[in-house]
């Protein structure tokens, strides 16, 4: 709750207390004198409560930084390309249903590859945050499977490739399955074991949690960083190819002055 709204709504609690606990001749009565102290019981646990609120928030994220390093990602499974020494990362958060995110991958990605990813200037790493529909997540669950053979971003292409209305059947349990059989030399037996028992639900919950600790409602979004977390920047939606070069020449500067 923003200041103005606590502002507003303290206000209001105040004129509703001045006009309980006053007669018409000004006199207070016993009834108003013990809403007296209910009124300060209430104004002062509510202060507390947002202000206890507040902090927690600060202290998760605070947290989720510095945790938030290359080694840190990689370890935990989470799908990369890219050379591991390059000195900046570019974390993607998104949904395989999301049609900015198809628009995002067809066309920004493909410049950032080129102009950050392919000169050994950035790692791009890819986290789950399945929100834009019923099957998203098991579009997630699906992928994260692939990644396990190495297979990740082959299947990352046929799905935004394959990409049809949100939960229109495109990603039921039966289609994936079909995705999955065009990728060569894929273990089906392997990938079918560890889908149909939802092997990497939490790890998928994870993410989403760091999504949601970074104030991410939105896919894709994205952080860019240096590659120990030291540095991290927030970019929100699927924004023009121009508007990532600004965050990571300033980010590369910034990186290069630390060192």
């Amino acid at each position: 709750m923003s200041l103005d709204i606590k502002g507003e709504y303290i206000q209001e609690m105040i004129i509703t207390f001045r006009a309980m606990i006053f007669t018409q001749n000004s006199v207070i009565n016993f009834s108003s004198f013990v809403f007296v102290f209910f009124f300060i019981f209430l104004v002062l646990n509510f202060i507390y409560t947002e202000s206890n609120q507040h902090l927690v928030k600060n202290i998760v994220f605070a947290q989720t930084l510095d945790n938030l390093t290359l080694s840190a990602l990689i370890k935990q499974g989470s799908p990369y390309y890219g050379n591991l020494s390059a000195p900046l990362v570019v974390v993607d958060f998104s949904d395989f249903q999301c049609h900015l995110c198809k628009r995002y991958v067809d066309n920004t990605e493909q410049q950032i590859n080129s102009s950050y990813i392919q000169p050994d200037k950035a790692v791009y790493v890819f986290k789950h945050l399945p929100n834009r529909g019923f099957d998203s997540k098991n579009a997630s669950l699906a992928a994260q499977c692939t990644n396990d053979q190495g297979k990740f971003w082959e299947f990352h292409k046929i799905l935004y490739a394959n990409q049809g209305p949100i939960d229109s059947g495109w990603v039921n349990t039966e289609n994936l399955k079909k995705f999955v059989s065009q990728l060569p030399n894929i273990n089906i037996t392997e990938f079918n074991s560890c889908f149909d028992t939802k092997m990497y639900e939490s790890f998928i919950d994870k993410d989403i949690a760091l999504a949601n600790s970074l104030g991410f409602t939105e896919t894709p979004s994205f952080i860019i960083m240096s590659s120990d977390g030291s540095i991290i920047e927030k970019i929100q939606g699927p924004k023009p190819f121009p508007i990532f070069k600004t965050v990571i020449d300033t980010l590369e500067k910034q990186n290069t002055t630390k060192n």
